[in-house]
């Protein structure tokens, strides 16, 4: 069980490394968690900092995220070696939540971060590649619908579950587990995105819309 934790803290390490903080130090000590929503994502840095700032801010979460399911479960760690009672593919899916934690709640940056969306994609790269199609598909045809990102984002993380489940059943417990585990996570993260849409207020990115009235 050692090897899991460690493991597990690593990732968490990992995706505690917030693109947009990070990305914000190049440009002068930007802090976005100060300016438009507060939120530490890419959906926050785009609207308030502008497309190039927040195409490094979804690449880095992006990365993050693939890095911690594809690098970490297989780390070579000095002293410790593989523990046969630890299954790989639980491993996996630990590092993968361990790394979507870090970046909601990033250790090097007060616990402030983002909501958890582009790392999880690069989760999916990683874990169901086959079936990150179905989850940009959703979350694009959602977006040009209602024009709200955070609906969008949710939709991608439900389809995601809902896809696994269709096409391969109860056949991967802890795949199928974990991503309903994210789909929940997800909901909780844009908790009040769902209280501002059912008061009418949530930002919605109406250039993007196919019906804005």
């Amino acid at each position: 069980m050692l090897e899991l934790g460690l493991k597990m803290l690593i990732a968490y390490l990992v995706g505690s490394l917030s693109g947009s903080l990070l990305v914000g130090k190049l440009y002068g000590g930007v802090d976005i968690r100060t300016s438009g929503s507060g939120n530490a994502g890419g959906t926050n840095a785009l609207r308030t900092q502008g497309s190039v700032f927040a195409m490094w801010v979804v690449l880095i979460d992006i990365a993050k995220g693939a890095l911690a399911v594809w690098w970490v479960p297989g780390l070579e760690i000095p002293g410790l070696g593989v523990d046969p009672a630890v299954s790989r593919d639980w491993l996996q899916v630990a590092c993968a939540g361990a790394a979507v934690a870090g970046h909601v709640y990033p250790v090097w940056f007060d616990f402030r971060g983002g909501k958890g969306a582009a790392t999880l994609v690069g989760v999916f790269l990683v874990l169901i590649p086959k079936l990150v199609i179905v989850v940009i598909v959703v979350w694009v045809l959602v977006l040009v619908l209602t024009g709200y990102v955070g609906l969008s984002t949710m939709s991608g993380a439900v389809a995601a579950a809902l896809a696994l489940y269709l096409t391969s059943g109860l056949s991967n417990p802890p795949l199928l587990s974990f991503l309903v585990l994210m789909a929940l996570f997800v909901l909780y993260t844009h908790r009040e995105n769902i209280i501002r849409m059912r008061q009418g207020t949530e930002n919605r990115m109406r250039k993007v819309m196919l019906f804005r009235q």
